[in-house]
């Protein structure tokens, strides 16, 4: 959800060539405490600019829907439906009257509810508190459950209709088995039909506590300003305890094909296994050397490879997905049913190709160039920074993390990308979901 104002967007409008001058200077240090109540808190000061952005972010992902799948996400969506006895249109009438925009969102690891507004004392205060009553009393009214939970099984339905969700719901499905991570976050028409609105009340309470969340703030505040903000967010909040670890992903033992029947013009292939974690010690090498594999664009090996030279497909790709556990190793494209095979197979070959060879000397070089050049654009922006610090609270990184980020993607050699990918990427036991036409699909 998001709620945006009019007086805020033609504010920012007006203000735009300062902050583009502004955002070409150093982020400052993240600082980091915890209030009272035990929330841990991240901020960067960021003057340049008379705005504050907060993010409020929970271990309270679909990891945690148990045997409701859907659970975290409606819950999360209720947030916003409605708090302290304000309806959802009062909470936005008030939001707009201040100048102030919420946002909300759930995936597997995590769930947050965030805000922008200016720093201005008369309008960041009433916002603030109605983010905090938006936190700890939310209305979860029977009206709101059932009209929410109704537009979320209608989008399942929608989701059928879109070959590239289909194949990785059933990607993560086969792929995680009976780990948390199979749960898709949208949920499931079974797991959302058995929900009961007591259900969302219980899940609130054990998951949205102050122990439980890490507080981002990124803007025109000072250190005591940032306490003061975070502690009247985290107030409300019961203290509660963590949310225990999840358990550990466990590796593919032998590789495995499944074809999904769908009515689709193309055929859609995702292929990979459990990648890595957030705070992995061979993600640098990792991460610089799937930039030359296929997370480079056009110039990556998978495209060059399978559209470039063979125009098997527009769009062929790889990418690690790092979460608190061993998130997934994804090697994707799309393709012409009757290319399906063909394009699979080179798929397969430059894998295989890239894991006993590795990168050479050139494609490392302009893989670590290009992204460290690219580094001031990770930055350029307080809603890019604030991204980050809820990354790095949440996952529980060096507060350097940014600051080291280029040293580090600078000290990946050969040897380090070859013999990361020897230890951690198997090609002889990957998964292969191939989603097509019925007459070519059997499971």
């Amino acid at each position: 959800m998001v709620i945006e104002s009019r007086s805020m967007l033609r504010w920012l409008g007006a203000v735009g060539l300062a902050f583009f001058a502004a955002v070409a200077q150093a982020m400052a240090p993240i600082q980091h405490w915890e209030t009272a109540q035990g929330a841990r808190v991240y901020f960067v000061p960021a003057t340049e600019l008379p705005m504050v952005d907060v993010r409020v972010v929970f271990d309270a992902g679909s990891a945690r829907d148990g045997k409701r799948p859907g659970l975290a996400r409606l819950t999360n969506t209720l947030l916003t439906q409605g708090a302290a006895g304000l309806s959802a249109d009062e909470v936005a009438a008030r939001l707009e009257g201040v100048g102030a925009r919420l946002g909300n969102g759930s995936q597997r690891d995590m769930a947050w509810v965030g805000l922008r507004s200016l720093s201005d004392p008369t309008r960041l205060d009433p916002a603030v508190s109605l983010l905090a009553d938006i936190l700890a009393k939310p209305n979860f009214s029977a009206a709101d459950f059932e009209r929410e939970r109704e537009r979320m099984l209608v989008g399942l339905k929608a989701l059928k209709a879109r070959p590239g969700a289909v194949a990785q719901r059933a990607f993560y499905a086969a792929l995680y088995g009976d780990h948390p991570y199979a749960t898709p976050p949208e949920g499931t028409e079974e797991g959302l039909a058995g929900i009961e609105r007591y259900r969302v009340r219980d899940f609130h309470r054990n998951y949205y506590v102050a122990r439980n969340a890490v507080v981002a703030i990124v803007g025109d505040l000072d250190r005591k300003g940032a306490e003061a903000l975070a502690e009247r967010l985290t107030a409300g909040l019961a203290e509660g305890r963590r949310a225990p670890p999840l358990p550990e992903v466990r590796p593919l033992a032998e590789g495995r094909e499944l074809r999904v029947p769908h009515p689709s013009t193309q055929t859609h292939i995702l292929m990979g296994e459990p990648g890595m974690r957030r705070g992995d010690p061979d993600y640098f090498p990792l991460y610089v050397g799937n930039y030359v594999l296929g997370g480079g664009g056009l110039v990556s090996r998978i495209s060059q490879e399978i559209r470039e030279k063979r125009g098997l497909s527009y769009s062929a790709y790889s990418y690690f997905l790092p979460m608190a556990r061993r998130g997934p190793l994804v090697l994707g494209l799309q393709t012409r049913n009757e290319q399906a095979d063909e394009a699979l197979k080179v798929l397969r070959q430059t894998l295989q190709r890239f894991v006993s060879e590795g990168p050479t000397a050139e494609e490392l070089e302009a893989a670590r160039r290009h992204i460290t050049g690219g580094y001031p654009l990770r930055i350029d922006s307080n809603r890019k920074i604030l991204d980050y610090i809820a990354m790095i609270g949440f996952y529980g990184l060096p507060l350097d993390y940014l600051e080291r980020f280029n040293e580090r993607v600078e000290a990946v050699t050969l040897e380090r990308v070859k013999d990361a990918f020897a230890r951690r990427v198997h090609p002889d036991r990957m998964l292969t979901v191939i989603l097509g036409p019925a007459d070519k699909a059997s499971e």
